[in-house]
């Protein structure tokens, strides 16, 4: 792929804005208006991850950037899939997935980014979060008996409460932007009818039974709400340091390939370099290549 298409495409699902943000204007079956032939998702996406492993090599020997890959999905949207196809290559050394699950008492004793900031990732490394910081703006917005565990001064739950919430997200993530910490964050756009025929799948072959749980259902029947939570947490906080990719994931293999060039291009961005060595080093180099040579 071509770096001009490869721009085109990224700019097709790209929110840097969210002035103007409407989810419901992004399909998630849209596989590119032709800018890339579905024959060769494949290969594209192979070719994506090597060279994706090369930046992630150059970000480690830089040691002065970071990046952070935000996944965020409904139910069955292929975050983990996402993770093992695109991640595929890439040496593990360099590379932190975390999965945020529900918070415990620690995590619930402290304010609601604490628990993120822990993992953020340092210079050199690519830290993966597998739903996070954004699910304090979306499962407790949708379920907000949930905040009644936290303990909070003053009145929450309201509009003010959550734009609060979700400017201090902003803030968070110009700071690690700031600190070097190149952010991508990934909406997997899954439509109702998709997100049904893969719990059907899940359900239907035993091997894959234990994906499944009678809380998706439960979760399912708040689709719409949890359509306005991320229309508005993604409009919010949807900036040039830390852009959204709202990525159509009706098609799994076409997600992947969009994940690797959001990945690719943020990561190019940086302007990373391989270390030289000193005068010194260099001459210790040619004395060892000499006396191995040698031998």
């Amino acid at each position: 792929m071509t770096p001009k298409t490869a721009g085109a495409l990224l700019d097709r699902y790209r929110v840097a804005d969210g002035a103007k943000f409407r989810l419901k204007d992004h399909d998630p079956a849209d596989t590119g208006g032709g800018l890339v032939e579905h024959s060769q998702l494949d290969t594209l996406t192979a070719d994506g991850v090597s060279r994706l492993s090369d930046l992630q090599a150059r970000l480690y020997a830089d040691d002065r950037r970071s990046m952070l890959l935000v996944l965020q999905a409904m139910d069955a949207a292929g975050k983990d899939g996402t993770i093992k196809h695109v991640m595929t290559g890439v040496n593990p050394q360099g590379v932190q997935v975390t999965a945020f699950k529900q918070p415990g008492p620690a995590e619930l004793a402290h304010g609601f980014l604490w628990r993120v900031h822990a993992h953020a990732p340092s210079r050199g490394q690519i830290a993966i979060f597998n739903r996070s910081h954004y699910e304090d703006v979306l499962v407790t917005r949708v379920h907000p008996e949930m905040l009644d565990r936290l303990n909070l001064p003053g009145p929450v739950g309201g509009k003010k409460f959550w734009r609060h919430r979700l400017e201090d997200i902003a803030a968070f993530e110009t700071y690690l932007a700031r600190q070097g910490t190149q952010i991508v964050k990934i909406f997997l756009h899954l439509s109702r009818d998709e997100q049904k025929r893969r719990f059907l799948h899940r359900i239907d072959h035993p091997d894959k039974n234990w994906k499944f749980s009678a809380a998706d259902l439960i979760e399912r029947e708040r689709w719409d709400d949890y359509q306005d939570a991320y229309q508005a947490a993604i409009a919010a906080t949807a900036a040039p340091r830390a852009p959204w990719f709202v990525v159509p994931a009706d098609d799994k293999r076409f997600a992947h390939l969009i994940v690797a060039e959001a990945m690719i291009e943020a990561l190019q961005s940086c302007d990373l370099h391989v270390p030289k060595p000193s005068p010194d080093a260099a001459a210790r180099l040619r004395e060892a290549e000499q006396a191995l040579r040698a031998e």
